[in-house]
């Protein structure tokens, strides 16, 4: 059985490139049975345009790729640096 983390990141390899354009970047936080909880890092954490366009791009992309992947969490970061 492949490890699922492992599975995500090699996903999550295409959307990066566009996410790094704009000193952004996905990180897996974890992963519980069904279910993938993110968090964008960097520039994408408090971008006003990544709720609704990018979340939607990155849930397409993983559940297309990935048929055991039921639900993707977007998990919002505490802390944010001013």
């Amino acid at each position: 059985m492949r490890d699922k983390v492992k599975d995500v990141q090699e996903v999550l390899e295409k959307i990066r490139p566009a996410l790094e354009r704009h000193h952004g970047d996905l990180k897996v936080l974890d992963i519980k049975e069904d279910k993938v909880f993110l968090q964008f890092e960097g520039a994408c954490n408090d971008c006003p345009i990544m709720d609704a366009s990018i979340k939607d791009v990155v849930v397409m992309t993983i559940k297309g790729n990935l048929p055991w992947v039921q639900d993707v969490q977007i998990v919002q970061s505490k802390y944010s640096i001013i």
